[in-house]
Order: structure tokens, then sequence, then C-alpha cells
């Protein structure tokens, strides 16, 4: 079974809405890891909008599930994942001014930007995964990611999850599958996030049966407007219990 890591941002763009500490990141982090959740997710921006980096530091003193750090690999964001030590690091090939993560790496032309990046982050014992879209990545280039260090890639998922419910799904699952079997064979292990939701995540989860993790928030957060933690994060789990193929 896939693990869940909750991406906590929107918790913090909530306390940050009114500049003091409630909602408290950490409390809440602490119930959804009571809850089940078995990683939590968080992508501190340069603007600190959200999550900030006294926040990761501490998250990682004081969780006893996986921390996984997304972000861009600029000389400050490499540093404090060498200072933090995060159990895995997903690079993602965010400018600093957008709105959230909408594309993967371009790996050609990049080759050597990342190979320096991934070698440094695995020097400080971190995992590392790139988000990447199957839509646009060629076998390549996943080469070549496997060739310089890479562990993991994180699948792209806002067109799978475009699709879902619609005439697409089949087919755009399908290519997903296939991205996945392949950097299976390659020896990358493969995650995923963006936009999976209760609605749609056990279909995916059944189809891509190499799934290691799924990071998610937004929808969670929303499900759990409604639900509450603990019906959320049970939901969740049952979705990525679901593993059978249909």
């Amino acid at each position: 079974m896939a693990l869940l890591s909750v991406n906590v941002n929107k918790i913090a763009t909530l306390r940050n809405a009114r500049g003091k500490n409630t909602p408290n990141v950490l409390e809440e982090s602490l119930k959804l890891i009571r809850y089940g959740a078995q990683g939590i997710t968080v992508h501190p921006r340069p603007d600190g909008r959200h999550i900030r980096w006294p926040d990761v530091i501490e998250l990682r003193q004081n969780i006893d599930v996986e921390l996984n750090i997304e972000g861009y690999p600029s000389v400050h964001f490499l540093e404090k994942i060498a200072q933090i030590q995060p159990a895995q690091c997903t690079l993602v090939p965010d400018p600093p001014d957008v709105l959230t993560s909408n594309a993967g790496w371009k790996v050609f032309g990049n080759e050597e930007f990342l190979r320096e990046k991934i070698t440094l982050i695995k020097e400080a014992g971190v995992r590392v995964s790139l988000f990447i879209d199957p839509y646009s990545i060629e076998m390549k280039e996943l080469l070549i990611l496997r060739d310089i260090g890479l562990d993991r890639v994180e699948l792209y998922t806002e067109s799978y999850a475009e699709s879902y419910g619609s005439e697409m799904q089949e087919a755009v699952t399908k290519h997903f599958a296939q991205c996945a079997q392949l950097c299976d064979s390659m020896g990358l292990e493969v995650n995923a996030g963006h936009d999976l939701s209760s609605q749609n995540l056990t279909y995916f989860a059944q189809q891509i049966p190499e799934l290691k993790e799924v990071s998610i928030g937004h929808a969670l957060v929303c499900d759990a407007l409604e639900w509450g933690w603990k019906l959320t994060l049970e939901t969740y789990l049952n979705c990525l219990n679901k593993t059978h193929r249909s």
C-alpha cells in the first residue's frame, strides 16, 4: 500500500491570515499523525506565505514519521535541507512567484544543474525525488535522472485529476501507469501528487501498483472542513488500501 503524506501548507496559510499561531502547524500535524498520516509534506516558499522554515525545523524535531520537504533547489533551500536533513526532498521547478507547482522538470538542458543538486542532497543523507510530468518527459530523460543518482520521481497528477470521470480517464491513467512501470523498471521509485482527492485516489492507486507514496494537501484539508481530521484520514487511507485492480 502506498503511504499517505499530508501536505500541511494550508494549515500554515490559515494561521498566517491572522498573524498569530492559530491553528498551530505542529499541533495539527501531530493530530494528523495520530489519525494515521504516514508522512508530513511541506513546501516553504521564498515569500513565506504559508509554511516557513521555523515551522519545518519544529516539525523535524517533533514528528516520528517521514518529513518530505518540497522546493526549488536554490542555494538557501539546499542549505536548509543539509541543516534539517528530512527523510525526503522533492525538487520542483517552481519560480518564486508561482501559486502552486504546475509543471514537471525539463531534464534536457538541466542535466548538470540537477546532477549537482541531487548529489549535494544525497551527501546530506536525504532521499531525493523529482517532480515530473508523464506527458512531457522522455525515456532518455528518465535514464539521465537514474544515472545522476535520483531515487524517486513524483508524478504530477493534475492531468489525471482533470480526466477523472470523463471519457479520457482510462487513456490518461494508462499513460501514467506506463510511465510508472518504466520508472520502476529503471530502478526509480514512484511517488505522486497534485489534485489527488478522496474521489479519484482509489482508482489511481489501483492502476499504479508501483506507487510508494502520495502527497495530498488541498483536497484533504477541504474534506476535513466537513468531516474533521479523523474521518478524513480514515477515508484517504481506505482509498489507498484498496490496491487490487478493478
